[in-house]
């Protein structure tokens, strides 16, 4: 018997629903891997760290909501909430460079909204939608990756070309 401060918690804890939780935030856990290990490889912000937590919280809360709101709107709400406090984590994660009109962390940020998704995704147990976005998202970011320095390079020769005639 589980006793603390007199009351026996074996009674508020259901250790079927722990052990399908764990399960469940586990999973969440794993699809975002890839893409945290990635963005720890090419990029300074979100990593291994981030992602991750973003993807456990998400499938937490949803958790969480499923289990104990019962209303329909309610839990849309709860849903909502959870996507906008995402992509207030996600826009810290974008940076405007003051030297030039770049901007920096859109690929970082995407991410985090999308191992959110994730995250929700598990928690509805739709584990089709939650593969597919974590597919997509990795292969976006690994594809995408050498597709965006083709694209800069094949502008930057395009620009210097055009410079060059300009001034002759």
């Amino acid at each position: 018997m589980l006793d603390f401060l007199g009351i026996n918690v074996e009674h508020y804890i259901e250790w079927s629903v722990i052990l399908r939780h764990l399960v469940l935030i586990g999973f969440a856990l794993l699809l975002t891997l890839p893409v945290a290990v990635n963005r720890e490889a090419n990029s300074s912000g979100g990593g291994v760290r981030t992602f991750p937590l973003v993807a456990v919280a998400t499938c937490s809360y949803t958790l969480l909501c499923l289990d104990v709101i019962s209303n329909d709107e309610a839990i849309g709400k709860f849903m909502a909430g959870i996507v906008t406090g995402i992509g207030f984590i996600g826009g810290g994660a974008i940076l405007k460079m003051k030297d030039d009109s770049r901007v920096s962390g859109l690929a970082n940020a995407a991410s985090i909204w999308n191992t959110g998704a994730i995250g929700m995704s598990v928690a509805w147990q739709r584990f089709e939608i939650a593969i597919i976005i974590a597919v997509i998202n990795f292969l976006i970011l690994r594809i995408g990756y050498n597709a965006k320095k083709i694209v800069k390079n094949n502008g930057g020769c395009e620009k210097d070309e055009v410079k060059k005639s300009d001034s002759d």
